[in-house]
C-alpha cells in the first residue's frame, strides 16, 4: 500500500510512462484493449490505495503491478476460453443441425450449467448474467450495480468455477 501523497505521485507516473505500461500488459495479453483495461485497473488501485508505506522505486512498482495484473487477466482468459470458449465460434454454425445425441448432451450441459447458475447467491449470479448474457463489461456491470470492478471480477469468476464444477461433477457421475 501507499499513502495518498505517495498514490497521487504514482498516478503521475503512471500517466505519463502509461504507453510503456500497456506495451508491458500488451506482451502478455496480446491484446490492446485489455492492455488498457489493465493499466486503467492499475491506475484506479492506486489512487485509491491507502497506508503510510513507501514505495523506493515508483516506475518499478508500477511496471510490477501492470505485469502481475496482466498476467491474472491472461491465466482468467484462458479459463474462461477453456470452459466456454470464444465468443465467435460457432457464430456460424447453422442452428438446428447435428446429431441427435449431440445435441440432447448439449442440452443436458446447458441444463447443468443453469441449475449450477440458480444456485448461486442472486448478486453473483446477476453479475454473471449481465456480463456472460447480457453483454455488458466487467466496468459496465461494476457502474450498473454500483460495485468494485474487482468484486465483480471475482463474482464471475465465482460463478465460472460454479458452472466448471457443476459439468465436472456430472461427467465423473455418469
Amino acid at each position: 500500500m501507499v499513502a495518498a501523497n505517495e498514490a497521487n505521485d504514482l498516478g503521475a507516473m503512471l500517466v505519463e510512462h502509461r504507453h510503456q505500461l500497456k506495451q508491458a500488459a500488451m506482451k502478455i495479453l496480446g491484446n490492446a484493449e485489455r492492455a488498457e483495461d489493465v493499466v486503467q485497473d492499475v491506475y484506479l488501485k492506486v489512487i485509491e490505495a491507502v497506508g503510510a508505506s513507501e514505495v523506493r522505486q515508483p516506475l518499478a512498482y508500477l511496471f510490477q503491478a501492470v505485469r502481475n495484473l496482466a498476467i491474472d487477466r491472461h491465466r482468467r482468459f484462458s479459463f474462461e476460453n477453456g470452459l466456454f470458449g470464444l465468443e465467435e465460434e460457432g457464430e456460424h454454425v447453422p442452428a438446428g443441425f447435428g446429431e441427435p445425441e449431440a445435441n440432447a448432451i448439449g442440452r443436458q450441459r446447458l441444463d447443468i450449467v443453469v441449475r449450477a447458475l440458480e444456485g448461486l447467491p442472486e448478486r453473483t449470479r446477476h453479475v454473471f448474467e449481465l456480463h456472460r448474457i447480457g453483454g455488458y463489461t466487467q466496468r459496465e456491470v461494476a457502474a450498473k450495480l454500483e460495485i468494485s470492478p474487482s468484486l465483480v471480477n471475482i463474482l464471475i469468476h465465482d460463478a465460472m468455477t460454479q458452472c466448471m464444477v457443476a459439468l465436472e461433477d456430472s461427467h465423473e457421475a455418469a
